[in-house]
């Protein structure tokens, strides 16, 4: 008979493992969450009121203290790498974020990825916060990337800087071997991954800072494609090279490494396409310099600064780019604004020391409208005309546009007009890439430059008829002011004329008047001597 006990769970069943009522957790884990939030609202209470009462400077140094003393007692030593020197850009934290943009693995928890439209692959950097690991010859190094934002004037502006942290006792290794090897690995880096670039001004500006920004420069074009004559051509590149190797030169002599050169002639003669050819050459970046943006001399100068070495600054049409107050001449109550002297201070003042290995290119249509003081040595170094295509520019561009190599039935008769005509490089290239065919291009072009001719001939003629107008319009004018001037003098003439004619009336009145008064005087006589007879005889007949 089976009977039935009350069965014990106390020892084998896995529900006493639990505790018998679960209303026993709910209170403490209820007193949990309000001790965290009664915590957590009163340290956002004190961090409000601390951030409010405690300036921001204050703040900085009371974190720095802290930071210091917790690395004092960690045996870690701490190295900072600010984004900027100053008003300079610091160099050691441009090559720690190309060096550490190799060092990314993995494991890194956050990354900013891009990949601008021509470039081959994708580029990885560290996002603001990441950290990273790198050890060198053995000694492990801690990265950290840290961004904050700054508020100065209403403007809020962000900070970036580099953290290096590792053993105090590795120091002297740190600062004497991994920071240059970093150094010099970011400058190899650069050579093998550089990609020449043209720089912009952008459209936004924080904390009345402008900011360049950078697109990848694929101008095709060199000094073998350029349309100059050849002694010009080997003139530009022969400078070029005397600059690049005479840096110890430079210094031994007192002078800025940087050379100026002044581009000018009519438009379409390829200033522009000249200072592509000189940065592929060279390897070096542009920076397109659009002044109407630029306020003052101060805005300016904070720009220039931020232009790297091994550069090309460009400045086009700077005769009509902006009106620039010559040197003295402020406008009343403009004294912020972009001055004459300003841009000279850069070019050839003091500030042109702050950089090395630039070239500075102004190009312009009309250079007697410069001011001289720009135009001088040491500032503008080598004034290079470029002036309307000649023969040997025309055969560089027939080879570029059509692949002739050598001589064509046509060129004697174009090399005649080519020297009667005025035709810029531009207008040739237009011409030759209107027809693929080598014989129908170049019949198009001589035909281009016969009408050309043409019309350079009619207005030549109307000139000269203009000229022939103005000078007859001189000659009526000269006259005109010459009979003007005889006017007065006839009248004067006339004047005498009837003076005279009454003097010599005058003296016939008086004639008459003198006969007249000798015939009385006789009269008289005679009458006289009667009277005397008539007595006479009187006293004999008494």
């Amino acid at each position: 008979m089976l009977s039935c006990k009350p069965s014990n769970h106390s020892s084998s069943s896995p529900f006493n493992k639990f505790p018998k009522s679960f209303s026993t957790i709910f209170p403490s884990a209820t007193s949990a969450f309000t001790t965290y939030a009664s915590i957590s609202a009163s340290l956002m209470l004190l961090r409000s009121i601390f951030n409010d009462l405690i300036p921001y400077p204050l703040r900085k140094h009371i974190f720095s203290a802290i930071s210091s003393l917790f690395c004092f007692f960690s045996g870690k030593q701490t190295i900072i790498i600010d984004q900027s020197d100053g008003i300079e850009p610091n160099h050691v934290f441009n090559a720690t974020e190309l060096y550490l943009s190799t060092k990314i693995n993995p494991n890194t928890k956050r990354l900013k990825v891009s990949k601008r439209t021509k470039d081959k692959g994708l580029s990885f950097k560290l996002d603001k916060g990441q950290r990273i690991t790198d050890s060198f010859n053995g000694v492990e190094l801690k990265w950290r990337h840290v961004c904050y934002e700054v508020e100065k004037k209403g403007n809020v502006t962000e900070k970036r800087y580099f953290m290096l942290r590792f053993k105090k006792n590795n120091g002297d290794l740190v600062m004497n071997s991994y920071l240059p090897f970093v150094l010099k690995s970011a400058e190899m880096i650069e050579n093998e991954m550089r990609v020449l670039k043209i720089h912009t001004l952008g459209n936004v500006h924080s904390g009345f800072k402008f900011k360049w920004e950078s697109i990848k420069l694929e101008h095709p074009s060199t000094f073998e494609t350029l349309a100059l004559d050849p002694e010009l051509k080997t003139m530009i590149v022969d400078d070029l090279n005397r600059f690049i190797r005479r840096k110890a030169f430079y210094k031994k002599v007192g002078r800025s490494w940087k050379r100026g050169y002044l581009l000018y002639g009519p438009p379409g003669t390829g200033k522009s396409s000249l200072v592509a050819a000189m940065a592929n050459y060279l390897k070096f970046d542009i920076y397109d310099l659009q002044l109407e943006n630029i306020k003052g001399d101060s805005d300016l100068r904070r720009l220039l600064l931020d232009i790297g070495n091994r550069s090309i600054l460009v400045i086009e049409d700077i005769d009509c780019t902006v009106n620039l107050p010559d040197r003295g001449h402020r406008r009343h109550g403009q004294d912020k604004q972009l001055t004459l002297s300003g841009l000279l201070n850069f070019v050839d003042g003091l500030w042109s020391s702050c950089g090395d290995e630039r070239i500075i290119v102004l190009t312009t249509n009309h250079k007697h409208r410069l001011d001289p003081a720009l135009l001088r040595p040491g500032r503008m170094d080598l004034h290079i005309h470029l002036s309307y295509c000649g023969m040997h520019a025309f055969k560089v561009l027939a080879a570029n546009y059509l692949g002739i190599e050598g001589e064509h039935r046509l060129f004697g008769e174009i090399e005649v007009l080519l020297g009667a005509t005025k035709v810029t490089p531009a207008q040739v290239a237009e011409e030759l890439m209107k027809d693929e065919d080598v014989d129908v291009a170049v019949e198009g072009f001589l035909s281009f430059l016969k009408q050309r001719k043409m019309e350079e001939d009619e207005l030549e003629k109307e000139e000269a008829s203009k000229k022939g107008e103005v000078k007859e319009s001189r000659e009526l004018k000269i006259e005109h002011k010459y009979l003007k001037k005889d006017e007065p003098l006839k009248k004067a003439e006339v004047k005498e004329s009837r003076e005279l004619k009454i003097e010599h009336k005058c003296p016939e009145k008086d004639e008459v008047s003198n006969k007249a008064e000798v015939k009385e005087s006789q009269e008289l006589k005679i009458q006289h001597k009667y009277l005397e007879k008539d007595e006479a005889s009187k006293k004999t007949k008494f």
